[in-house]
């Protein structure tokens, strides 16, 4: 799943079926906000971890940390590359800062959940980053033909998939970034990496690019796959926004979008009805809408069961959305008025179906002081990875030719994939 024109027709479809269901109110879905939460004094965590040996359908909310990794092993065991799984310590927060990662006075560390996969010696590092409300194995298509050519390592931003999920206690656009990017360059120390190259999708791409404009001298190549972040509503384009913000539907919608209000508070809603919502969710957007390679059904059923298992979790990262963007996916702090600074190399990629833009990323090239390229790959949405996993591999074998070939100038765009 992960923003903008999907999220808000996401909140509706789901809000719709969960009206047709359960009849469930919104008094519902606090109970279950409050029940998902996990407070920082010992004697909520000495609750939190009672109920996370309760059976599920004992629980309200049919999850827990453990039902995420336990997801997370029965998804990946469909990919052959061995790989193993950590939970890397980034802390409790960046040196010097007075924002920790966490509401709390303690001195708790927390983690970023990592997957790392075998691959040959000596071949280039390749950092992939997810979008908003996804997590790491939505990228489960990808691994095994990405760790043939590097060494692959995918992440749990914090506050979603397996990784911590603190209190998000940030109120401004600046802190909401620093707490992405700070929470990302710990990690890197604690992994003691440099020189890799940094693939995000969608919000993974916003923050992808923040961090390598903060951090240049990390990044050997950016990748930037439907990412978000180039559009503000100074653009000419947003005025179909202030007409539809002046109608009741618009009203509504801006007002739920300011609240935070987020697709996942409909599922920790449901209770127990949850996975069929996202079962029906997940049929539909990986079925009806895919135009390459069509899932699976075990492909389906562990997918369904993984994204069930992140979205019901305790609400962190998604509250990020409202200080990152405003209601219509137009970035409070557009990457486009940052393109002259870029000092990475960068290639984006967007599927020819993808209802991200790819001309905002025309107008950064332009700005742009280092190369840059732009593909668009056939049969492919928003989630190019795994509507098209082959097309979208040749567009990042490509990117990254220089990396991974003897002879990168004699290289040629592979067949399908368009370069605008």
């Amino acid at each position: 799943m992960s923003p903008f024109r999907l999220r808000i027709s996401s909140i509706f479809s789901v809000s719709r079926v969960m009206a047709e269901e359960s009849g469930s109110s919104a008094s519902a879905a606090a109970s279950a906000t409050a029940a998902a939460s996990q407070g920082s004094n010992p004697a909520a965590s000495s609750w939190a971890k009672t109920r996370s040996l309760w059976p599920s359908v004992l629980r309200w909310i049919p999850t827990s940390t453990d039902h995420i990794i336990a997801a997370e092993k029965r998804l990946l065991s469909i990919v052959k590359t061995p790989y193993v799984q950590e939970q890397v310590n980034i802390g409790t927060g960046p040196p010097g800062s007075k924002v920790r990662w966490f509401r709390s006075t303690s001195n708790e560390p927390r983690f970023i959940n990592t997957v790392t996969f075998d691959s040959k010696e000596g071949a280039p590092t390749l950092v992939m980053v997810h979008g908003y409300g996804a997590s790491q194995g939505f990228f489960f298509r990808n691994f095994d033909a990405l760790a043939a050519k590097f060494k692959v390592i995918a992440i749990d931003q914090i506050g979603w998939g397996g990784s911590s999920r603190p209190d998000f206690t940030c109120k401004s656009t600046e802190e909401t970034e620093a707490w992405f990017i700070d929470s990302f360059e710990e990690w890197r120390k604690a992994k003691n990496l440099d020189n890799f190259i940094l693939l995000g999708h969608s919000f993974g791409g916003y923050v992808a690019a923040k961090y390598a404009l903060k951090h240049p001298e990390h990044v050997q190549q950016l990748i930037l796959v439907g990412s978000a972040g180039f559009s503000s509503e100074a653009d000419s384009k947003s005025e179909w926004l202030t007409k539809f913000r002046a109608t009741w539907k618009g009203a509504i919608i801006n007002h739920l979008w300011e609240s935070n209000f987020t697709p996942q508070k409909v599922v920790r809603g449901l209770g127990p009805w949850g996975p069929d919502i996202v079962r029906r969710y997940t049929s539909a957007r990986f079925g009806a809408y895919a135009n390459g390679e069509m899932l699976s059904e075990t492909e389906s059923n562990l997918l369904t069961d993984y994204v069930y298992h992140t979205l019901a979790a305790k609400a962190s990262g998604e509250l990020c959305l409202k200080y990152i963007f405003s209601f219509g996916a137009f970035a409070r702090m557009p990457l486009l008025q940052r393109a002259s600074e870029w000092k990475v190399p960068t290639t984006f990629i967007y599927g020819v179906q993808d209802w991200m833009n790819y001309k905002g990323a025309q107008e950064a090239r332009k700005q742009m002081k280092v190369p840059c390229e732009i593909i668009r790959v056939p049969q492919g949405g928003h989630f190019v990875f795994i509507d098209n996993p082959v097309g979208f591999h040749s567009a990042v074998l490509y990117a990254c030719r220089k990396f991974i070939s003897s002879n990168p100038d004699s290289e040629s765009l592979p067949e399908d994939l368009t370069l605008v």
